[in-house]
């Protein structure tokens, strides 16, 4: 036993002194990458969004409800996925892995160019919108003002994970427990709107029951004003403004969609995880319920404060629910946006720029991707490449235009993953699982998800088809930049004076591998 302990005890000093990512995610921090990533701005602007299309406030939190379960069916194929092919990269590696590398190229082209500077794009411009908004009470902030502050937001937390990642899972267990209070505040204040506003009673008549309601008298304490419950009474919560279609629907899916975005988060990060193959089912299995009920209480809380038209015409929900019901203390609301969405721009950071990583180390992107800081072991090239593509769409201009193709880009890549589980198990059936969920699970998601593409095709052609056309410019570039190997000399001579310059700035090397945690588990076959 003494030997054994002597030798594990080496074995740790030698991995602590390589040059490679640093398993420092606990389980904690897993449920706060996957908390953090997919509670940012989504939850405070697409309501909005799901309860226009829905067309009843019934339907919208049904719509919320049922997102979060098609999340929850996805997540679980994903921990098999993670278990099984455990490398960083999420969807593009498991893709990659399946499919070959064009696939794995096209998605990991759409996540680099549009998918990830996008998103973080529009966090930012959230945050700084919320930051600015007490200056500028009757107006919207300035345009220049916006982009400055939301530059400076991304150009610091790039600093911050460049610098350490544990500084960074600090930030991000930190603001997922600061955003988790907002939320709760605002659910809080709703129920308490719903048990003290008004009250229910039961009393007889005819030989019938009858449920009646009465105001109660308002709490001098709390002086919240009274709310709009009819629109949460069954009766009057499925009274549609628009006869609801299968297109109407879809599109209040992809809405949801964008708030449950990041649910997957966790596996970009497979190889900084602690005891994987425990830990990032486990934090998926916390994670996604939590989250699901919180989103649909937030919701029911909004309607205690606004009729569903105040909602439609609100372009801050978080902000009008606080001046209707927080008073003097509204300025709350804000500020707990501003951090919420500034613990999102952390998150996706932190795991974009493991994509970029990811396919660096593939071959895929230039090699200088795929090298890390020699003493901080973090993949500095990497994350300013993640940093300068969200600058450069913050400098474009207008970013919200891109949400739908954004939306219908992540979900047709969560498609393709999940196929490739189905793909997986018919080709390699004998490879080792440590978890291996049933296929009906698989077979549902894919179900819904044919179906709600299908329907956003109809419904929204243009932009779907925009998405596509995105995707598809990889081709030429993976055949021209990755296949083609017999590339003039002066190119190879080009990438290396620059890879070597990179080097000398980032100060950073190839990291050591370390097979044990990399190596997918297809090599061990199972009887």
């Amino acid at each position: 036993m003494g030997d054994n302990e002597k030798r594990r005890k080496d074995e740790n000093a030698n991995n602590d002194d390589k040059v490679t990512l640093k398993k420092e995610i606990g389980l904690l921090s897993a449920c706060a990458i996957i908390i953090g990533n997919i509670i940012g701005s989504g939850i405070f602007i697409s309501p909005k969004g799901v309860l226009e299309h829905a067309g009843s406030v019934g339907l919208s939190l049904i719509v919320w409800v049922c997102g979060g379960g098609i999340c929850a069916l996805g997540s679980l194929c994903y921990a098999e996925l993670g278990v099984t092919i455990p490398k960083s990269g999420g969807d593009y590696s498991y893709v990659t892995e399946i499919f070959g590398g064009l696939v794995g190229f096209l998605l990991l082209w759409s996540a680099v160019l549009i998918m990830y500077p996008t998103t973080l794009a529009v966090i930012a411009l959230t945050f700084s919108n919320y930051v600015l908004q007490p200056a500028f009470q009757n107006c919207l902030p300035p345009f220049i003002a916006t982009r400055l502050l939301a530059t400076i937001c991304v150009l610091f937390l790039t600093w911050v994970n460049c610098s350490s990642v544990r500084w960074a899972t600090r930030i991000q267990d930190i603001f997922t427990v600061g955003k988790l209070l907002a939320l709760a505040l605002i659910i809080v204040v709703g129920l308490v709107q719903i048990f003290k506003g008004k009250h229910r009673f039961m009393e007889q008549s005819d030989g019938n029951t009858k449920v009646c309601f009465t105001k109660v008298k308002r709490s001098s304490f709390l002086r919240l004003p009274p709310g709009h419950y009819d629109a949460l009474v069954p009766s009057a919560a499925f009274e549609f403004s628009q006869d609801p279609s299968f297109g109407q629907i879809a599109l209040a899916f992809l809405q949801a969609s964008f708030a449950y975005s990041g649910w997957n988060f966790l596996n970009y990060v497979t190889e900084e995880v602690v005891e994987p193959r425990k830990n990032l089912p486990l934090a998926i299995y916390i994670s996604i319920p939590l989250v699901t009920l919180v989103y649909t209480l937030t919701n029911i809380a909004y309607f205690t404060s606004m009729t569903p038209e105040e909602l439609l015409t609100s372009n801050a929900v978080a902000v009008t629910f606080g001046e209707k019901l927080l008073g003097m203390f509204s300025w709350v609301m804000p500020i707990s946006v501003a951090l919420s969405t500034f613990g999102g721009i952390n998150g996706y950071l932190f795991t974009s720029s493991r994509l970029c990583f990811s396919g660096a180390r593939e071959g895929h992107l230039p090699y200088l991707l795929a090298m890390i800081h020699l003493k901080n072991c973090t993949p500095i090239p990497a994350l300013l490449v993640c940093c300068l593509a969200t600058i450069l769409i913050l400098c474009l201009g207008e970013t919200h235009n891109l949400i739908n193709y954004v939306s219908f880009i992540n979900y047709l890549s969560y498609g393709v993953t999940i196929a490739g589980l189905l793909y997986l198990r018919k080709k390699r059936p004998n490879l080792a699982r440590p978890i291996k969920v049933n296929l009906l699970v698989p077979i549902t998601y894919l179900i819904f998800w044919a179906v709600l593409l299908g329907c956003s095709l109809y419904s929204e052609p243009v932009v779907c088809g925009l998405g596509m056309v995105i995707m598809l410019t990889g081709v030429p570039v993976y055949f021209v930049g990755v296949q083609w190997k017999e590339k003039p000399k002066w190119i190879y001579i080009l990438l290396e004076r620059v890879t070597y310059l990179g080097q000398k700035l980032c100060y950073v090397v190839f990291p050591q591998e370390d097979s044990s945690e990399t190596e997918p588990l297809t090599a061990k076959a199972v009887d």
